[in-house]
């Protein structure tokens, strides 16, 4: 397993941390005007930095969450399943195991393993107040380089194949 991120809220301390004070302007002077700073006599070596793109299990976990929880319909997930994926999903949702009602069902822990380049295996675990359920799902690159969803299960073992 390569990785488990954690989604649970941290907890703060009620006092704020310290602010910096700046003692050479006091809080009620006006700014500075242009060219009354220091100057700079070489280029800024900055270059702007790339936002990190989310995970494609993130994604994933995300998008099927909000259609296991009522707040998606399940064709939302059409263009993003392949094979039995779709059907399994679809009966997932009928039955609505996260609908109940209560506090909205929160991703907690992701984690995922490569089993082969091209292919991911994902856990999820969801809380929904006190109570966690386990959501497992696959997704495969396809030749087009976009992640679709081949299986998901959710607290327990597959549908038997003839429930349809």
């Amino acid at each position: 397993m390569n990785k488990v991120m954690t989604r649970t809220v941290q907890r703060h301390p009620a006092s704020r941390p310290p602010t910096r004070r700046d003692t050479r302007r006091p809080g009620g002077s006006p700014p500075r005007p242009p060219g009354s700073g220091p100057t700079r006599t070489t280029p800024s070596l900055r270059t702007p930095t790339a936002v990190p793109q989310p995970r494609p299990t993130d994604l994933f976990a995300d998008r099927l969450l909000l259609v296991l929880s009522g707040q998606r319909p399940v064709h939302a997930m059409l263009r993003h399943t392949a094979g039995p994926a779709y059907d399994d999903l679809a009966h997932l949702a009928e039955h609505g195991p996260l609908r109940a009602g209560g506090p909205r069902p929160v991703i907690r822990d992701i984690g995922y393993c490569e089993p082969r380049p091209g292919a991911i295996e994902a856990f999820v675990r969801i809380g929904t107040g006190d109570r966690l359920r386990a959501m497992a799902f696959r997704l495969e690159l396809g030749r087009d380089n976009r992640w679709r969803c081949t299986a998901v299960e959710l607290g327990g073992a597959r549908p038997p194949a003839g429930h349809y």
